[in-house]
């Protein structure tokens, strides 16, 4: 017959942290393991650090949880053929300058394989040191939401890598959700990334598929920086702050079938916008010979707004709807946005198709002298309904020799069609 004391101490055994004679086996277990051995990590707290320096796969049955203690890295992968699937790893160390990582991939790791495991409370969620061929697939991934965004890391995190797979994975509440840094070849598809500063950030990066993403709720959703030949293809941005697309010194890109809606900006304490800070749905900085097509931009307080010598971009087949504004141009070379007799869709244009090819019949100039003379002296506003304003775009009409440089769509599009994803 079980006596009350001993069901007490049976239900202490299910509720508290495995005892140290049961971390020490598994740490144990991972050291003598045989290469290519699978390993089955039981229900429990595990309080570890695990360092896989041979190839081995690393299983979670339900349950199954590794606790970093709140210092260093939870897992450290330094070989080959490694796997860690099915597991919740959380409390990583939150040092900053030692990288600390529920998951840590050293740069000897090659076709290393981190798959369906649930990270949380960890300064990185897991970090590619220069790896090479790593698949991070339908995690989970929750940063450290107690530090300042400054002081938290990424939940994916590229740094010299290549050939790597970003795949499914869930992210909010770090830095950054996925950063790339100096890494070409990779491929990141289909993660939804909430509540960070920028969804996805690259940075000297090169030759990479940025696919089917979803961002929303961030700062920026994609941040492209300092880097040439991405496929950036069928992503979408939703309720970002104050960017959809950021691109900085971008060159020979394609930018497609993306979608981006209500880009607000910031917003004061008044609920007003917080001058400089409008929401721009694609802004295009520095960046040459790019191709822009068939992306939508809507509700947004700025379509798209281009500056600092971005020349040679093309753009066709997008969609700009009820943009509050919907291109801002400031630059001083005219440029055309229509490619082989197709142009763009702009909601606000206001020509005709006589003859039926759902192409207008007269050109879209999305701005004037005056638009351009409030954004680069935004206090001129105080003069919009002066005489002399009325005067100048009177006289902007009647002589176009007096229009500054600015964008023409030779052939908009008179039917919304919805971008290709």
């Amino acid at each position: 017959m079980i006596t009350l004391r001993c069901l007490a101490i049976l239900m202490l055994a299910l509720v508290l942290p495995a005892p140290a004679h049961a971390r020490e086996s598994l740490e144990q277990l991972v050291a003598t393991a045989a290469p290519g051995a699978t390993l089955s990590v039981p229900a429990g707290v595990h309080v570890v650090h695990l360092k896989l320096d041979k190839p081995v796969t690393l299983t979670g049955e339900p349950g199954a949880i590794l606790d970093g203690g709140g210092y260093g890295d939870i897992v450290r992968i330094s070989a080959a053929n490694v796997t860690v699937r099915g597991l919740i790893l959380r409390h990583s160390g939150s040092d900053l300058t030692a990288m600390n990582a529920g998951i840590f991939i050293e740069r000897t790791a090659r076709d290393v394989v981190i798959d369906g495991n649930r990270i949380e409370d960890s300064l990185f969620g897991v970090y590619l040191d220069g790896a090479a061929n790593v698949r991070v697939e339908r995690n989970v991934i929750r940063g450290m939401r107690a530090l300042r965004v400054a002081d938290r890391g990424d939940g994916i995190h590229l740094w010299n890598d290549t050939g790597c797979t970003i795949d499914g994975n869930d992210i909010a509440g770090s830095r950054d959700g996925i950063y790339v840094y100096v890494s070409s070849h990779n491929t990141i598809t289909r993660n939804v990334v909430h509540d960070v500063r920028y969804g996805v950030h690259y940075m000297y990066s090169q030759d990479n598929l940025l696919q089917g993403n979803v961002s929303r709720g961030n700062l920026a959703g994609y941040a492209l920086m300092s880097s040439h030949h991405l496929k950036v293809i069928g992503n979408s941005s939703a309720d970002d702050a104050s960017y959809g697309f950021l691109l900085n010194y971008i060159a020979h890109s394609e930018i497609a079938g993306n979608r981006v809606y209500r880009v607000k900006g910031q917003s004061d304490d008044a609920g007003g916008t917080i001058e400089g800070t409008e929401g721009k749905g694609l802004f295009v900085y520095l960046s040459q010979f790019n191709s822009f097509h068939d992306n939508l931009v809507a509700d947004s307080q700025i379509g798209i707004h281009v500056t600092a010598g971005s020349e040679n971009n093309r753009l066709w087949g997008n969609h700009f709807e009820d943009n509050r504004i919907q291109v801002k141009y400031v630059q001083n070379l005219a440029q055309e946005w229509s490619e082989r007799g197709r142009g763009n869709f702009w909601s606000d244009y206001l020509g005709w198709d006589l003859d039926a090819d759902g192409i207008g019949d007269i050109p879209f100039r999305p701005n004037d002298g005056v638009d351009v003379l409030l954004w680069k002296y935004p206090s001129a506003r105080n003069l919009m309904s002066s005489p002399s304003v009325l005067l100048l775009r009177y006289v902007q009409r009647a002589f176009p020799v007096f229009t500054p440089p600015s964008v023409q769509d030779s052939h908009p599009l008179m039917k919304a069609t919805p971008a290709t994803p």
